[in-house]
């Protein structure tokens, strides 16, 4: 994987060669992190730049208090699931990360739906996009589900697979070409014909295929992140955007564990009952035999709720 230039990996080498004393909370484990780049597809990555804030920090703003470790560490995350359980939101946002990421424009272009962010994103007017694609491996190329308008269905046999490789291969280069011609610069910005002008750099981007990658600075604060994370992090999610979701959240593993394991618990292992629905758990609870005809769901609400459930009749 190149993911990164020379110039930010002699970037990441400096920052991790340079210690600053502080006297701000700082997460140990969560230091280990700072300035390395995850790998992530082929070409991306997600490298965590700067944090501020804990699990201390949420339970100090809850509390409006003035110190550190006041309670115990038991109440502490009784606090934070209290908070996580009834969905309060202020005290999240006490902590905040920025990440510095790459990815495929068309998972920028899903990310970017998220707008509760500080993005700074790599400008094709001012510079030149990188000479990368991503490819998706045989495994996560598949047919249109018949049950889902967004999702995949079967994966495709590896001869189809392989065809659909390299056509998106072809696709990717040859329009990268034509970027070049359009810029009279090659990837390194490099005069292709000195004897004709190139065309704008504003204008010879509009061509380059989805699959070019694209990179931004994002800062974030931590309910936002978790609200990301609720829909990104999902199995129903985008394979592509999920594997940077999954490191996002191992990240928030390590910087605010409490938290996290809140945050399994009452947002992303759990499900959201309607009241229809909970007046089904109800009945049921009380030996009635419902049906989807008399329990006032619409069949795709019964779907899923049998789905959620784990119910077979």
């Amino acid at each position: 994987m190149s993911g990164l230039t020379i110039e930010q990996k002699n970037e990441i080498v400096l920052a991790r060669s340079e210690a600053r004393p502080t006297l701000r909370p700082t997460v140990s484990a969560l230091e280990e992190w700072m300035h390395r780049a995850i790998p992530v597809l082929d070409h991306g990555f997600v490298r965590l730049v700067d944090y501020m804030g804990d699990d201390s920090a949420i339970v100090q703003a809850a509390r409006v208090s003035y110190g550190r470790g006041t309670k115990t560490l038991t109440e502490d995350e009784g606090l934070i699931r209290y908070l996580m359980r009834h969905r309060h939101s202020t005290p999240f946002e006490m902590c905040e990360i920025k990440v510095h990421c790459k990815m495929p424009i068309f998972v920028a272009r899903q990310w970017i739906r998220h707008r509760t962010a500080n993005v700074n994103e790599a400008s094709a007017r001012y510079s030149i996009m990188d000479k990368e694609f991503y490819i998706p491996e045989s495994a996560q190329l598949a047919v249109q589900s018949t049950a889902n308008r967004q999702g995949r269905g079967e994966v495709l046999d590896p001869q189809q697979a392989e065809d659909v490789q390299h056509l998106l291969l072809r696709d990717a280069e040859q329009n990268y070409r034509s970027y070049e011609w359009m810029l009279n610069e090659d990837e390194h910005g490099l005069p292709l014909d000195r004897s004709r002008p190139g065309l704008a750099r504003e204008l010879a981007r509009m061509n380059l295929t989805l699959n070019t990658y694209t990179q931004w600075y994002w800062k974030v604060d931590l309910h936002n992140l978790l609200g990301f994370l609720s829909l990104r992090a999902d199995s129903h999610a985008q394979y592509e955007i999920r594997v940077y979701a999954d490191v996002l959240l191992d990240l928030v593993k390590t910087w605010v564990p409490m938290t996290h394991r809140a945050f399994l618990d009452y947002r992303l292992g759990a499900v959201t009952l309607s009241a229809q629905m909970v007046q089904v758990v109800h009945r049921k609870m009380l030996g009635e035999k419902v049906t989807q005809a008399d329990s006032g769901l619409s069949k795709r609400e019964w779907s899923d709720f049998k789905a959620a459930m784990q119910l077979t009749d």
